[in-house]
């Protein structure tokens, strides 16, 4: 994956290479690439965390030509724009996906992503946190998963479930150079909340883990809604995110049980190499932000997102696709 990032971002063709460059004042970074480049450096992304600069339909062309991807992110971390491959319409495939919320398709789909993302956080907490009670608590939502009547029952034990492991995760410590340490904020260095002063949600996270992981989520948000396409269905129409404009909420469904391995990641990070100070900035509201060149040379997708990220999404899919068609 290649991600560019600042401002005045340029991605153009110009003699049969793409050409893009971005940066901030005078930073700037300018790249040249053939077809050939993307073969060999195995790009199959090109993410751009930025609101201003222009991107031609040429640039656009010989990206789908080779076979890549492009993401539109902005500078807060939500998906704007993804383009990628698309499977032929069928529309049986997506009258299917509304059905489903009526004949109980949805339900059970909805089941075997709860249980598989409870499974993922009771591994976490019972395998890296050691904490048996929180391990036991999470096992139990998981063994009732099955028995739901409802979306409403299984969002009800999926949330309760997230408290204690979220309660778990955030008294762990963040780690940072004997140098940083009289810069960093006090909230800075444990996992803290998930649940922002600000937003009271996710949103607008207020230290570095929390910024990261929204940054890793809204990669994984991009990647499904990309998979969702490719097979055929519609990206907007959920089950455990209800339909709601301006969302693709489907694609949030099916990134439920890849959440813990992200977290897992994080955890495995955290625990083993310290956080720098000039990664991260605070705004004025207190919103804790990556760094552009932090962001831009991010580990995550290489070790993180290409691996369990698309191996779970496969999962998730394949379920959720035999579920589908087995309705027509």
């Amino acid at each position: 994956m290649l991600t560019i990032s600042g401002f005045g971002i340029k991605l153009r063709v110009w003699n049969g290479h793409l050409e893009i460059e971005d940066g901030i004042g005078l930073e700037r970074r300018h790249i040249r690439l053939s077809r050939v480049d993307f073969g060999a450096r195995r790009i199959r992304r090109l993410v751009c965390i930025s609101e201003d600069g222009y991107c031609t339909l040429s640039a656009l062309k010989f990206l789908s030509d080779v076979g890549a991807s492009f993401v539109l992110l902005t500078r807060l971390g939500k998906v704007l724009f993804v383009t990628g491959p698309s499977a032929p319409s069928d529309p049986r495939l997506r009258i299917a996906q509304v059905q489903a919320l009526g004949n109980g398709t949805a339900l059970t789909i909805s089941k075997a992503l709860i249980e598989a993302k409870l499974q993922g956080q009771e591994n976490l907490t019972r395998e890296k946190l050691e904490d048996t009670t929180v391990a036991d608590i999470i096992a139990g939502f998981r063994a009732r998963v099955a028995s739901a009547e409802n979306m409403d029952v299984l969002r009800g034990y999926e949330a309760i479930a997230a408290v204690r492991y979220f309660d778990a995760l955030r008294d762990i410590p963040i780690f940072w150079p004997k140098s940083d340490l009289r810069k960093v904020p006090q909230h800075w260095r444990i996992f803290g909340t998930r649940a922002s002063v600000l937003s009271g949600g996710p949103r607008l996270a207020t230290n570095p883990p929390n910024a990261i992981l929204n940054y890793c989520f809204a990669l994984c948000e991009s990647e499904a809604r990309l998979a969702l396409n490719a097979l055929g269905l519609d990206p907007g129409i959920g089950y455990l995110h209800l339909p709601r404009a301006n969302r693709d909420s489907f694609a949030l469904d099916i990134m439920e049980p890849i959440r813990p391995e992200v977290e897992r990641w994080l955890y495995q990070w955290v625990s083993t190499e310290p956080f720098r100070r000039k990664e991260f900035f605070e705004q004025s509201n207190g919103n804790c932000r990556l760094m552009t060149p932090s962001a831009r040379n991010f580990r995550v997708p290489r070790q993180c997102g290409e691996g369990c990220l698309r191996r779970g999404l496969s999962s998730s899919l394949v379920n959720c696709g035999a579920q589908l068609r087995a309705g027509y």
